[in-house]
């Protein structure tokens, strides 16, 4: 064979590999939209959401770097003493022109004025199949990164993790993911955003699956640890392998002797986490208030609230931003027990004025900085009472650090991972976790679970009680009526003898409000209407026991995925 002859065929057999290539990638595809992502194609999947998130985290967080040095001239690093040699008057400008960008932004992309944050995320997760809203969510992402880079006084996990979850919602439509796989992906994209915002891979699967799943599933726990290491790798390739805090010296423990004071700690980190809760929702309910009796655009809302923080940030730069220099202050001790006091109070207002306002960010970096300087403070009064038997006040702000972000979150155990990843302080662990637990049991009693769960109240969704309460909050009546003419329906003519006589149903019920009106009436069965017209639309029956098979089906599948 001549070697033109060779090159020819060398070239056939390449075009038809190629050829055969294509065409098995589209019946790959067309296999996975048909039956869903079988193990090892969801663990690519992970795999890519988790590089996403995390490319997605790293944009968000060095968006706010570049626009908090192009406002003030440096990071949040170095805000505090940066900010506090700045005129006084651009101080004060610098947030109210953030908070005319970010309500003008809001009020365009988004239908309520409100940014999405953790919250949306865990009803997107029990209520959506794991789907969230997409344009608001890039509008929200993109507000938060204005508002920290001006002044803002919050954290940047909040809309991370809705941004990442608008990552896997995309992905979860494109594959046309079942409700269980939709939610396991969501995860996977929280998981991979959290690790590499904090740079902490075992809390990022741990957030995931406490805080916006809400289970500890097996069958999802891979596939969330590979997007969390995905994340890490994709934080770790800009930043390297520091910890987000140096601590001076280790943390030392006079066991049994000083334990009674970090349980101590832990039940006024539970008050401080709860007044600070209490002042975010009583901040928003006031300007609710203002809002409706005034009659002001809604954009003008984050406008009022950067005006007010930078008045605040005059006389105290060191609520601008995320707030790491205050914490790190207080963590390597350099701060006095008064300075510790005042910075965790107007912390407080600053960040009530902020969530409020709707200006953007989310709250567990403000709960960390908070719990750093009330764990200092403590600390401060615990040693000198003691100093023969007490370790270093630093100690007692990295417990408070914990507790405070632990109480708020409503998540002990991912916040205590966060803790030490955060810190490399891993022989401290009996201090931290004592305060944590306590806290927690202590801060759940005062609101309805977490911050995250009692927002959710607020808007009257009722996650926290478990799926056999938003289940049924969920399903329509619809979806589980005979329509009208089938065999199995009762006859038309005694539909509108019923309709007639006003037994009926509306379309537009859910399943637990037919559920109530079925135990009210003892009814079996009504018609169910439709009602725009002048006349009800018949669209045919509920029945009593279908509503209950479908409530039992529905919950049998929840506790199969939860335990899968």
């Amino acid at each position: 064979m001549g070697e033109r002859q060779r090159d020819q065929l060398s070239k056939g057999w390449g075009r038809q590999g190629i050829r055969h290539l294509r065409r098995h990638l589209a019946q790959g595809w067309n296999v996975l939209l048909m039956r869903g992502p079988g193990q090892i194609e969801f663990w690519v999947i992970a795999l890519m959401i988790g590089i996403c998130a995390g490319l997605a985290a790293l944009a968000f967080r060095l968006g706010i770097a570049a626009l908090q040095r192009l406002a003030y001239g440096t990071d949040d690093l170095t805000m505090a003493t940066v900010a506090g040699h700045l005129p006084w008057w651009w101080v004060l400008a610098v947030p109210i022109m953030g908070g005319l960008v970010v309500g003008l932004v809001l009020d365009r992309f988004t239908p309520d004025g409100r940014v999405r944050a953790v919250a949306d995320v865990i009803e997107g997760a029990a209520l959506e199949g794991g789907r969230v809203e997409l344009r608001e969510g890039l509008a929200s992402a993109a507000a938060s990164v204005i508002t920290l880079g001006t002044g803002g006084s919050s954290g940047r996990e909040g809309p991370v993790v809705h941004l990442a979850g608008v990552i896997s919602t995309l992905v979860a439509n494109r594959i046309k993911a079942s409700p269980v796989t939709g939610r396991e992906l969501l995860g996977c994209a929280v998981a991979g955003a959290v690790a590499a915002s904090f740079n902490a891979p075992i809390a990022g699967a741990l957030f995931a699956h406490e805080v916006v799943l809400r289970n500890f599933a097996i069958r999802a726990f891979a596939p969330i640890a590979i997007s969390a290491v995905a994340g890490t790798v994709i934080n770790r390739l800009r930043f390297g392998g520091m910890t987000e805090f140096n601590l001076p010296q280790a943390g030392t423990l006079s066991f049994y002797i000083e334990l009674p004071a970090f349980m101590i700690l832990g039940l006024i980190c539970a008050l401080v986490a709860a007044a600070l809760m209490a002042a975010i929702f009583r901040a928003e309910t006031v300007a609710n208030r203002i809002m409706s009796r005034t009659g002001w655009p809604r954009w003008l809302r984050p406008t009022v609230a950067g005006a007010l923080l930078g008045l605040i940030a005059i006389p105290y730069p060191h609520i601008i931003g995320v707030g790491y220099e205050a914490t790190s202050a207080a963590l390597t001790g350099r701060l006095d027990l008064w300075t510790a006091v005042v910075f965790a109070l107007v912390k407080a207002v600053a960040v009530a004025i902020t969530l409020g306002g709707r200006m953007g960010g989310g709250v567990f970096s403000p709960a960390l900085v908070m719990g750093a300087l009330t764990g200092l403070a403590f600390g401060i009064l615990a040693t000198s009472i003691a100093p023969q038997s007490s370790g270093n006040e630093t100690l007692y702000a990295l417990a408070g650090m914990g507790a405070v972000g632990a109480a708020v979150l409503g998540a002990p155990i991912s916040t205590a991972m966060i803790v030490f990843e955060l810190t490399g302080d891993w022989q401290t662990g009996i201090a931290v976790m004592t305060s944590i637990s306590l806290s927690t049991a202590l801060a759940s009693r005062m609101v309805h679970r977490s911050f995250f769960l009692t927002q959710l109240k607020r808007r009257g969704v009722h996650i926290a009680e478990g799926p056999q309460v938003w289940l049924p909050q969920k399903m329509r009546v619809t979806a589980v009526m005979r329509d009208i003419g089938s065999k199995t329906a009762p006859s038309a003519d005694l539909l509108r003898n019923m309709v007639a006589d006003g037994q009926m149903m509306a379309d537009t019920l859910t399943l637990e409000q037919a559920l109530r009106h079925f135990d009210q009436s003892g009814g079996a069965f009504f018609p169910v209407v439709r009602e725009d017209g002048p006349t009800p639309e018949i669209l045919g029956a509920v029945y009593h026991i279908d509503a209950l098979r479908a409530l039992n089906a529905a919950l049998g599948e929840a506790a199969a995925e939860q335990h899968g």
